[in-house]
């Protein structure tokens, strides 16, 4: 009998598995507080979009629907950006924002072209870039505010840059990238006749009255921009699997192509319902300010903890420092926590191409209940200093 070996696509070898798997299992076994993994435990789904959910099961909204996106969703979406998008021709429904990602990278990227990405970066920038063959050139931003630093991005940018992906708000630093700084990128852009990939899956969630800025408001950046967004986070539906593409009609002709020989689509039902109750324009949802006040409650647990952490300008996540309670590398510091405090937090290694970049950080998820908020205080505080919280 003849032996055989799978072979496998050199792609799908480098690429990575998710860092959280292996902890996050660990901590559902221990009955731990997960401060890790952005699941939205806050808000909860608005009522609504639940019952306009099994409305649309019930009367027959279950088969295939318009590989572009169901045509309310889409008017849905146009109506909520800041800058007008034609439904029709500029606009694509996605699997989710991992499946928008994937596509505006495979779509504008060859196997050997460089794709920019500011770190620290969410860790599936990196995945979509391997995916596509081509290759990460991070930038590191400006420590402890993480500002983007103009000379090492012009440094990034060479003959075979295709894009940059960028992610305002950002997971995990929580930064909204300013005008200036877009104003920077664009330049750039237009140099090297780049396209810019921007993540804003958290333009709903900005705090303190902030104004999302989308790189589709800048007009230098708006004709050579796909925007990746997401209701995952914003209507916490990340079950539903509903992200979407905005870009101009020559990418996004390009973009449903690849969408289509990928998932050709997502949930007829969950489209026909997040459409239809129009969670995106509803004056009635804003959770923005009470996620506002459990990013305040996590911003001092952690410091009185000893972390040294920057409130998030939007998002969901806190990037802190632990190197002011411990001399030991994050990964360390996390097992310990979990052990003597059973309280998960990301190591953050995994938003640095070099780990050694990273193993002073861990990322906190404040997108919780208040009483989740709370237990972990208690966790984390309330019997003095634990071997993990002190310096050797």
């Amino acid at each position: 009998m003849i032996g055989t070996r799978a072979r496998f696509s050199q792609r799908a070898l480098s690429l990575r598995g998710s860092s959280l798997v292996e902890l996050f299992l660990l901590a559902r076994a221990r009955g731990a507080v997960d401060l890790a993994v952005g699941t939205p435990a806050f808000p909860v789904p608005p009522g609504p979009l639940i019952d306009a959910a099994v409305s649309a099961l019930r009367t027959g909204h279950n088969q295939y629907e318009n590989p572009n996106g169901e045509a309310a969703l889409r008017g849905q979406i146009a109506r909520s950006l800041s800058t007008p998008a034609d439904p029709d021709t500029e606009l694509t429904v996605t699997a989710g924002g991992t499946e928008a990602l994937c596509l505006a990278v495979l779509a504008t990227v060859d196997p050997g072209d460089e794709v920019i990405v500011l770190e620290p970066y969410y860790e599936n920038f990196i995945g979509a870039i391997t995916l596509a063959g081509g290759v990460p050139r991070p930038v590191p931003l400006h420590r402890p505010d993480w500002r983007l630093d103009p000379v090492a991005l012009a440094a990034a940018f060479g003959p075979r840059t295709r894009a940059v992906i960028l992610n305002t708000p950002s997971n995990p630093t929580g930064r909204m990238l300013t005008l200036e700084e877009l104003d920077e990128i664009a330049e750039l852009c237009e140099c090297w006749d780049t396209t810019v990939i921007s993540d804003e899956v958290y333009a709903r969630l900005v705090f303190d009255d902030r104004i999302h800025l989308s790189v589709a408001d800048v007009p230098r950046l708006r004709p050579r921009s796909i925007v990746v967004g997401s209701l995952s986070k914003s209507v916490a539906v990340s079950g539903w699997r509903l992200g979407y593409l905005r870009a101009a009609p020559e990418y996004t002709r390009v973009l449903r192509r690849v969408h289509e020989v990928t998932t050709n689509g997502t949930a007829a039902p969950l489209q026909y319902a997040a459409g239809h109750a129009a969670v995106l324009t509803a004056e009635w949802w804003h959770p923005a300010t009470e996620l506002a006040a459990r990013r305040d409650m996590a911003v001092d647990m952690l410091r009185a903890a000893g972390l040294d952490c920057r409130p998030a300008e939007g998002g969901c996540f806190l990037l802190a420092d632990i190197s002011g309670i411990t001399g030991a590398d994050c990964h360390t510091y996390v097992r310990d926590l979990l052990d003597e405090r059973a309280v998960l937090m990301v190591p953050g290694t995994a938003f640095f191409a070099d780990p050694a970049d990273g193993h002073r950080y861990v990322r906190v998820a404040f997108n919780r209940t208040q009483d989740t908020l709370r237990t972990a205080a208690r966790h984390l505080l309330d019997q003095g200093a634990a071997p993990c919280l002190a310096s050797p």
